[in-house]
């Protein structure tokens, strides 16, 4: 039951940011075409993997199911390992090396269970 009302929350979370006219970017499509996206505001949106934060400074790893993308903060924490989060930031990309990319989000807003 209290997994129901997370995943209600979570979808709840989703329909705001489409309400706001607000489109969410998969992963994968970022990781794809790092330079198309390079110091350009995007959305995304997933489940935190991994999370790390101390004195109002964070970082924290997103999951979509089409890839996984590390978000820093420059204040307001990480949020907890499986939390559901909306992410609006600055994509930044870091290299691409053969197939593989690395990037990362600048935080400027979240949304979170």
């Amino acid at each position: 039951m209290r997994r129901l009302g997370k995943r209600l929350l979570f979808a709840g979370v989703l329909l705001a940011l489409v309400a706001c006219n607000t489109k969410t970017t998969s992963i994968k499509t970022l990781l794809a075409d790092p330079g198309k996206y390079d110091g350009k505001a995007v959305r995304i949106a997933g489940e935190v993997e991994q999370s790390i934060g101390a004195l109002g400074f964070g970082a924290y790893q997103v999951k979509d199911g089409t890839g996984t993308i590390p978000v820093v903060t420059e204040g307001g924490g990480a949020p907890a390992r499986g939390a559901r989060v909306g992410v609006e930031g600055t994509f930044r990309a870091a290299y691409t090396l053969g197939t593989s990319s690395r990037a990362v989000i600048v935080e400027k807003h979240r949304v979170s269970q």
